[in-house]
């Protein structure tokens, strides 16, 4: 029964998950004017445990290439 589900089982490959996702038309970067200074918004609160699962979540992302850090500050 299972059987007919292993033409799939590469996409769920960690090595697979960990590639770097082909370019696509829409991925572009936003570039800003020279003089931009972001505003000052408000602060959301998080408990250290959220802060640290999200800490963890970016450098994974970043490690992977998934995501770059910004060039706005």
């Amino acid at each position: 029964m299972l059987q007919r589900f292993h033409k799939w089982l590469k996409v769920f490959e960690k090595a697979e998950l960990e590639r770097i996702p082909v370019r696509k038309p829409w991925n572009y970067a936003i570039n800003l004017r020279e003089d931009f200074v972001p505003r000052k918004g408000r602060i959301y609160l998080i408990l250290r445990e959220e802060k640290e699962k999200i800490r963890e979540f970016v450098e994974k992302q970043l490690r992977k290439g998934y995501i770059r850090p910004s060039k706005s500050f």
